[in-house]
């Protein structure tokens, strides 16, 4: 018992004097600091934090900014959110273990809420305490180096103009990878006379109301801006896949054709022979993983697959413990699995979970990536991601919430998908963390133009 105590004592003490850096407040950063504040709840002795914010306020990209480009200080903007976004997916699937939607909102509300309802959800969980005293806000990470067993991080306080230089015993990378957009060149884009854009940079779909639209890409965010241009009016929506297309049962004025060939003046052809008048072509080619702010030596370079290499469970840095990633992987999870991922961490840093020798780490990433190189549909994927996630979770005091419910949902959504893509927002299911069933939303989503919180709650509505 002695022995115990005094091991207790003894990492109490390591802690206090450790410094941890979080870059980042969007959703893996916050739970990042929910997962310290929890342990800091039950008596433990947390490190010192300092969390490191380019916006002006935290929540990530469910930040809605009118802005697009630079921000009044020159830095580029992260925000990929628009107008009348509503979640793609059921939000039971990425609710939180330790604060339901029930309790947030104080009853069930239903399944698909639109952007300001879930940006609510996010912070409500994290404004009760003094988590914002740990957040440098207006704070730009410049660059980030490793030297003898340190972390040096330059910063910039924008709003001041004042570099600041600080040493951290671990850094925690938690700026997501969908703000750096992959934009790709096509032959007659120089002379196209309409708008180019990439979805990044996409704000409002009545900017395209009555017009001829191109979106390309084949992915979740074509899905939706297609979508969306459709129901704010646009004239006609033509989708140019690549690889594979959605395949999905398009509404009267959106189709799917195989991959542009090149823009003459404002036509686009495709390489299926396909011609279409264009008054806007719309990017939707994927993002980045961008870290210009860290060394070469602790850089993760790859492209977006659900399990990156060279990160232990996920998040350890392989060549460097002291660094951990959060969120680097394609998503079918998201906020509950980012939340496994940082109590996970936590631990690391707090020195509870011990990382196993260099051949063990080596080992458990590539059982991992050989599994996920093999996966060829949705459901092999949401399984894979599940149990990932189960993995995680098993490892940390999370509290408890049903993955096996979530991966039955995430499936039965997909089924959803395949019947209508214009109406599996109006579904129901229910909760993995109380049980209770979403009610089914006043308005059907493709006649839903109001995307308020006040509205979206208003169940009383008909």
């Amino acid at each position: 018992m002695l022995v115990k105590y005094i091991y207790k004592f003894n990492l109490d003490e390591k802690n206090l004097m450790t410094k941890v850096a979080i870059i980042g407040a969007g959703p893996c950063g916050l739970s990042m600091l929910r997962s310290f504040e929890q342990a800091e709840k039950k008596g433990e002795k947390i490190p010192q934090i300092v969390c490191f914010e380019k916006q002006e306020n935290w929540g990530g990209l469910w930040n809605y900014s009118w802005r697009t480009g630079s921000d009044q200080y020159g830095d580029p903007i992260p925000n990929s959110m628009y107008r009348y976004l509503w979640s793609n997916g059921p939000k039971e699937c990425l609710e939180f273990a330790d604060y339901s939607f029930d309790e947030h909102f104080g009853k069930p509300i239903p399944s698909f809420p639109p952007r300001e309802v879930l940006y609510d959800y996010i912070l409500g969980r994290v404004k009760k305490g003094n988590l914002k005293d740990k957040v440098k806000f207006n704070n730009t990470v410049i660059n980030v180096s490793y030297s003898g067993n340190n972390f040096e991080i330059t910063s910039h306080d924008k709003k001041n103009d004042k570099f600041s230089r600080d040493v951290f015993d671990y850094v925690i990378v938690s700026t997501g990878h969908f703000s750096v957009p992959f934009i790709p060149e096509y032959p007659g884009m120089k002379s196209f006379p309409g708008r180019i854009l990439h979805s990044h940079d996409f704000r409002d779909a009545e900017e395209f109301r009555g017009k001829n639209v191109i979106v390309l890409g084949s992915s979740y965010s074509a899905e939706d801006v297609a979508l969306q241009c459709h129901k704010y009016g646009a004239k006609s929506v033509t989708i140019g896949y690549r690889h594979n297309p959605m395949g999905f049962k398009w509404p009267n004025g959106v189709k799917e054709v195989f991959h542009l060939d090149k823009l003459v003046g404002n036509k686009a052809i495709f390489k299926d022979g396909h011609e279409q008048e264009a008054d806007a072509i719309i990017l939707c080619s994927g993002y980045l993983h961008h870290f210009p702010f860290l060394s070469e030596d602790l850089k993760l370079k790859t492209r977006n697959r659900l399990y990156p290499p060279k990160l232990y469970k996920g998040v350890v840095w392989q060549n460097n413990q002291k660094l951990l990633y959060l969120g680097m992987q394609d998503q079918f999870h998201t906020f509950n699995m980012f939340d496994c991922q940082a109590w996970f961490a936590r631990d690391v840093v707090m020195g509870k979970i011990k990382i196993p020798n260099k051949s063990e780490i080596e080992k458990d990433i590539n059982k991992w990536v050989s599994i996920e190189e093999k996966l060829e549909n949705p459901d092999q994927m949401i399984d894979f991601q599940t149990e990932y996630t189960k993995d995680l979770h098993d490892l940390s005091d999370y509290p408890k919430i049903d993955f096996e419910l979530i991966r039955k949902h995430f499936k039965e959504w997909e089924h959803h998908k395949v019947e209508n893509i214009m109406t599996y927002r109006n579904k129901s299911f229910s909760s993995p963390v109380t049980g209770s069933v979403a009610p089914i939303h006043h308005t059907s989503w493709e006649t839903a133009m109001d995307d308020s919180l006040k509205t979206f709650l208003n169940q009383g509505k008909k």
